[in-house]
C-alpha cells in the first residue's frame, strides 16, 4: 500500500519504462496540454486514456487535468464551453473531437462545505464536489490507482502519485484510500470495478473486493438515469456475459434489476445467450442496441404477465403491449430506461405473435417493419425456451433467403393462422363476386 500522505512528489516514468509514444495521443489533445503549458499552468492527459494506452488498447477519448480554473480555460480557448453542476469542468471541441479539461480537485478539508463547494449526505455519498486542489491531492481523489496516471505529452513522461503504474504492470485493480469510505462516497465505483476487472482483465485487489457484497445495497440511491448510464458501459463494451456474471458474485445484479430471475447465477437460457450475441456482434464489429438487451433481461416478466392476460381473454398483441408497459414501468424504479429503448423493446415483444401470420402479404408487410430483424434474431432467442418455435424461425429463416418466386410460393402455401397466432391450416376460400343486377328498364 502506498503512502498517499508523502510529500516526496510523484514517481516520473520515462518513456523508455512505460513505452506510450506521443502519436498515439489525440492531437487535438495535446494541442489543448501545449496552450494551457504555454499560459504557464499545469496540464496533463488523465484518466482512462493513459491507463488503456498502458495496457496495449485504443483509448475512446482524451481527457486532460489542469490547475487552471474552468473559467481561466475558457478564457484560453474560444471553442471552450464550461459544463456541470456536481462537477465543473470545461469542453473544448474541435469538430466532432471534444476534449474534457477538469481542474485538479482537492480534498475538501479546510470547511468547503459551507461554502457549497462541496456538498455531501450523511452516508457518505458526494452530491457536489467542485474544491479545486492540487495535482498530488487530484490524483489521490481520483478511484482507482490505474486511473490516477498523468501523461505529459511534452516530456513523454508519466507521473504515479498513487503506485498506478505498478498497478498496470501487475494487472491489478485497486482503490485509492479506504474502500469502505470511497465506497460511500460515490457507490457507483462498485459497477466501475466490475466493470474494469471484466473489461480490462485485472485481479480485484482483496482489499477492494472484501466490502462489495455489504455495500451493494447502497446502489439504491443512486438517480435511476445515472444507472441507466453505467448499465449501457457495462453490457455495450463487448463483455456483457462476463460482466452479468462479475455482478451476480458481488450480488450488485439484484440491486439493478431485482428479481427478474429465480436464480441470478443460472439465467435463462435466452437471456445468457442474448448477452454472448452482443459480446460476439462487439467482436465483429456490428452495432449493438440496448432496446435488444433490455427485451431479453425483462422478457421472462413480459411472458409471465401476458400469459396471464391472454389466459383472461386478452389477445397476444394487447397483452403483451400491456405486459411490457408494466415491466418497464417496474424497473424504472432503479433504472430508468430511455424512452427510444424501452419503446423498441416493446415493438420487438410485440411482434412474437406475428410470426405466425406467415400466410400472403402478411408476411411481406411483417418483414418490411422498421423492427424487423430485431424481433426476428429474439424469436431465434426463443427457440432455446420453447422448441416448438424451431419449425417457425425456420421457415421465417428460409423465408429471408430465397428468391422472389420462391418467396412467393412459400408465402402462398404457408399454414399461416387467422391473426390469433395459431395455424389452421386450412386454405381460405375465396369469395365470390356478387352478381350484376341488370339495369332497370
Amino acid at each position: 500500500m502506498p503512502n498517499l500522505n508523502s510529500t516526496s512528489g510523484p514517481r516520473v516514468i520515462e518513456r523508455s519504462q512505460h513505452g506510450i509514444e506521443r502519436r498515439q495521443v489525440s492531437p487535438n489533445a495535446c494541442k489543448v496540454i501545449e496552450r494551457l503549458q504555454q499560459g504557464g499552468f499545469l496540464a496533463y492527459i488523465v484518466g482512462g486514456g493513459v491507463r488503456d494506452l498502458l495496457l496495449g488498447q485504443q483509448p475512446k477519448d482524451f481527457d486532460v487535468a489542469t490547475d487552471a480554473t474552468p473559467e481561466q480555460v475558457r478564457g484560453l480557448f474560444r471553442n471552450a464551453r464550461l459544463i456541470g453542476r456536481r462537477f465543473r469542468l470545461a469542453h473544448v471541441r474541435f469538430g466532432r473531437e471534444i476534449i474534457e479539461v477538469a481542474t485538479f480537485r482537492g480534498e475538501g478539508d479546510d470547511g468547503e462545505e459551507d461554502s457549497g463547494l462541496r456538498e455531501v449526505e450523511s452516508g457518505g455519498r458526494v452530491l457536489r464536489d467542485n474544491v479545486f486542489g492540487s495535482e498530488a491531492e487530484d490524483a489521490r481523489r481520483r478511484d482507482f490507482t490505474i486511473n490516477a496516471l498523468m501523461y505529459d505529452p511534452t516530456s513523454e513522461t508519466i507521473r504515479d502519485h498513487v503506485d498506478g503504474f505498478q498497478d498496470v504492470v501487475d494487472r491489478r485493480l485497486r482503490l485509492i484510500g479506504d474502500p469502505v469510505g470511497r465506497y460511500r462516497e460515490d457507490p457507483v465505483r462498485l459497477l466501475r470495478a466490475v466493470r474494469f476487472q471484466t473489461k480490462l482483465n485485472l485481479a480485484i485487489e482483496p482489499e477492494t473486493a472484501g466490502p462489495m457484497v455489504s455495500m451493494a445495497p447502497l446502489l439504491g440511491d443512486i438517480p435511476p438515469a445515472r444507472l441507466f448510464d453505467e448499465i449501457l458501459k457495462l453490457f455495450l463494451s463487448g463483455h456483457a456475459w462476463s460482466t452479468y456474471q462479475g455482478l451476480v458474485r458481488a450480488a450488485l445484479w439484484e440491486q439493478l434489476f431485482p428479481k427478474l430471475f429465480a436464480d441470478p447465477a443460472n439465467p435463462p437460457a435466452l437471456v445468457r445467450q442474448a448477452m454472448m450475441n452482443t459480446d460476439e456482434r462487439v467482436a465483429e464489429g456490428k452495432p449493438v442496441t440496448p432496446g435488444f438487451l433490455f427485451a431479453a433481461f425483462l422478457w421472462p416478466r413480459v411472458r409471465q404477465s401476458a400469459e396471464n392476460l391472454i389466459a383472461k381473454g386478452q389477445p397476444p398483441v394487447d397483452a403483451l403491449a400491456q405486459a411490457g408497459e408494466d415491466a418497464i414501468a417496474s424497473q424504472a424504479r432503479r433504472v430508468a430506461i430511455h424512452r427510444r429503448y424501452s419503446v423498441m423493446s416493446k415493438e420487438i415483444w410485440c411482434m412474437q405473435p406475428r410470426f405466425e401470420n406467415r400466410r400472403g402479404k402478411r408476411a411481406y408487410r411483417l418483414m418490411n417493419e422498421r423492427r424487423f430483424r430485431a424481433a426476428y434474431d429474439f424469436l431465434l432467442l426463443r427457440v432455446l425456451e420453447d422448441p416448438d418455435l424451431e419449425e417457425l424461425a425456420q421457415w421465417w429463416t428460409d423465408f429471408q433467403e430465397v428468391n422472389g418466386e420462391q418467396r412467393e410460393t412459400m408465402a402462398r402455401s404457408a399454414m399461416g393462422g387467422s391473426g390469433d397466432g395459431a395455424g389452421s391450416g386450412r386454405k381460405r376460400r375465396r369469395r365470390r363476386r356478387p352478381r350484376k343486377r341488370p339495369a332497370s328498364a
